[in-house]
């Protein structure tokens, strides 16, 4: 097989699913007769190929897939005028505060914004996918440490963590994945990676999940209430 029909394999591949095709994914297409480097090199031509096209071929935590470019956005949205669900700022601020601050208990999370966080913010965010309980701090209480998912990054159209937008404050963590997940394009950067991902604190060792998680059951004396939600069932 030359590149060209192992191209056209990979394209075809690739317009049929709808997740992300991993590398290893693919070398199962050829039996395993190209490798990791040549698979790249196609799906790079590949990419080429595409440039002045609807679609583009994009690489994400998961693997490759194709995509619709940006600018057809408002042309695709007259056939599913339907909008996304909405996200109110309380759950953006808790989203970015995890996405670069990772990983980071509720405690941790309240103290950064000053307010209570809504037992349903975090619930609404698990439910998406995009966190998930990775483990606890070795602290009294073991408070369950949140972190993103891959299915996050996907959902964002990163690779990875380090291609989030660099910024300083929460509020503009926030607005920059607001924007992300409409689909807006990215936020130019203010920082650098090690600025805006300064640890809150010194890293404390932490055990990976037990099958059964445990709520965050110690924190800090309560701050004053979320304006946006309270929960009245929340105790640090």
């Amino acid at each position: 097989m030359n590149s060209a029909q192992a191209k056209r394999v990979l394209e075809a591949a690739l317009l049929c699913t709808a997740q992300p095709l991993s590398l290893r994914e693919m070398r199962v297409l050829f039996d395993d007769a190209l490798g990791a480097d040549t698979l790249r090199q196609l799906l790079g031509e590949l990419q080429q190929e595409w440039t002045n096209r609807g679609l583009e071929l994009v690489v994400v935590a998961s693997g490759w897939r194709f995509q619709s470019r940006p600018e057809m956005r408002e042309f695709l949205d007259r056939l599913h005028p339907e909008k996304p669900p909405k996200y109110t700022r309380a759950a953006l601020e808790t989203l970015a505060i995890i996405a670069y601050r990772q990983p980071v208990t509720r405690g941790d999370m309240e103290d950064i914004r000053g307010v209570t966080i809504n037992s349903q913010i975090l619930k609404q965010l698990e439910d998406r996918g995009w966190v998930e309980v990775i483990g606890h701090r070795e602290t009294v209480g073991r408070p369950a440490l949140y972190a993103t998912t891959r299915q996050f990054l996907d959902d964002m159209g990163l690779a990875s963590l380090d291609q989030l937008p660099l910024l300083s404050s929460v509020d503009h963590q926030a607005s920059a994945l607001a924007g992300l997940v409409e689909d807006e394009g990215p936020v130019q950067p203010t920082l650098s990676l090690e600025e805006a991902l300064e640890p809150l604190e010194p890293e404390i060792p932490f055990e990976p999940a037990a099958p059964t998680l445990a709520d965050d059951a110690t924190a800090p004396p309560p701050p004053a209430p979320d304006s946006e939600s309270s929960d009245p069932e929340h105790e640090h």
